[in-house]
């Protein structure tokens, strides 16, 4: 960012402001500064009155996390599903409460009496190893994305990070056109969270996300590369390494994963069309 650009201006529930001491050391100068820090609260998601999971996020843009997350869990096929969906502050966190069909209704409650951990992972309602290695639903769609494109995309997310440029501590998510047109992003504390939350603004925008790519600022883990395929987006660009799963299960996929995106280079990690 512009050393001359004004600080950008955040929602109360996006961050706080707090006093800390700097301690010099290679650079002598101690001083007292403020520094905004990113707001990390307690969200839990309710459905059809079920207590679904709770999770560590940022409680901004909890309308599009919901959708996403409700998405990303196989609970809903379609935004217009939801029947109700309201996010409240409660002492200590927040609560979303979400209404959905019977269908969408069975499929919480039978994954909440089976849950046995609650994350930010996508590991909700997974009670064994063959569960969270089932087969993914394979990519139909195909784009091309060219060099000029993910050099577009990287220069333009600094733009998109209000909360990030603020504190330097959270997560982006962008969805971008072919051309590497940043169209829609969000953040959030955590990186899963803040796909979440891209899904749900694309569903509620009415974007389809096959028709471009997920750029991520986060390390490329297995769940990240699930939550892209379940969205039905065919390419991920991220700018940290990938894990070993999430190489494995783009392949199986037929997912495009780039990874350590850089302004001089990015890996071609996993590519359908050889």
């Amino acid at each position: 960012m512009n050393a001359h650009q004004p600080a950008p201006r955040l929602d109360p529930r996006q961050a706080a402001t707090i006093e800390v001491r700097r301690l010099g050391l290679a650079d002598a100068g101690d001083a007292r500064l403020a520094r905004s820090v990113p707001i990390e609260a307690p969200v839990a998601i309710e459905i059809c009155g079920i207590g679904y999971a709770v999770m560590m996020a940022t409680p901004f843009d909890l309308t599009d996390y919901a959708i996403g997350f409700a998405l990303s869990e196989g609970l809903i096929g379609d935004k217009n599903e939801i029947l109700d969906l309201a996010a409240h502050e409660v002492e200590g966190g927040w609560i979303v409460r979400l209404n959905l069909p019977p269908a969408g209704a069975g499929r919480a409650r039978e994954r909440a009496r089976r849950r046995v951990t609650e994350s930010s992972c996508g590991l909700c309602g997974i009670d064994n190893i063959a569960q969270v290695l089932r087969p993914l639903p394979p990519v139909a769609a195909r784009l091309s994305v060219g060099r000029e494109a993910i050099s577009r995309a990287l220069a333009e997310l600094a733009a998109h990070q209000p909360l990030g440029r603020a504190t330097g501590a959270v997560h982006a998510a962008a969805f971008c056109t072919p051309d590497g047109r940043i169209v829609l992003a969000r953040e959030d504390v955590g990186r899963h969270n803040a796909l979440d939350k891209l899904i749900g603004a694309l569903a509620r925008a009415g974007l389809d996300p096959a028709t471009g790519f997920v750029l991520l600022s986060a390390r490329c883990s297995y769940e990240l590369v699930e939550k892209t395929v379940r969205a039905g987006c065919p390419v991920l660009v991220t700018i940290s390494a990938p894990t070993t799963l999430a190489v494995e299960r783009a392949a199986q996929a037929g997912l495009t994963l780039l990874a350590l995106a850089r302004p001089d280079s990015v890996l071609m990690v996993s590519d359908p069309e050889g």
